[in-house]
């Protein structure tokens, strides 16, 4: 289990996560962060600092953003898993289903 970020950091400039990430898993992708599921330790520590409300326990994400857990999980099929954030910077690009997303947060 980690933790998932969800559709309210589509479009969130907000980098606070990232920071707080003792293990660097916070991912940036064009439009959003991602966490990689392998490298989370399940800290917490990235929840309380999300101004929009997007990160939660992968048990506990809503319903209605039940999508975002295999959305983080599949971003990294083609990255793998580099073992830190920092070492790649930010990805440019996004999940497809973000890459696309019109929708509300």
């Amino acid at each position: 289990m980690a933790y998932v970020i969800t559709s309210p950091c589509i479009d969130e400039t907000d980098k606070s996560c990232m920071e707080e990430c003792p293990v660097d898993c916070i991912y940036e992708g064009d439009r959003m962060m991602y966490i990689h599921p392998d490298e989370c330790v399940e800290c917490g520590r990235c929840e309380p600092v999300c101004p929009v409300i997007s990160i939660f326990h992968e048990e506990d994400v809503p319903e209605d953003r039940s999508v975002f857990v295999d959305i983080n999980k599949e971003f990294f099929v083609d990255i793998g898993s580099p073992g830190g954030a920092r070492k790649i910077g930010a990805t440019g690009k996004d999940h497809t289903t973000v890459a696309q997303w019109g929708g509300d947060r």
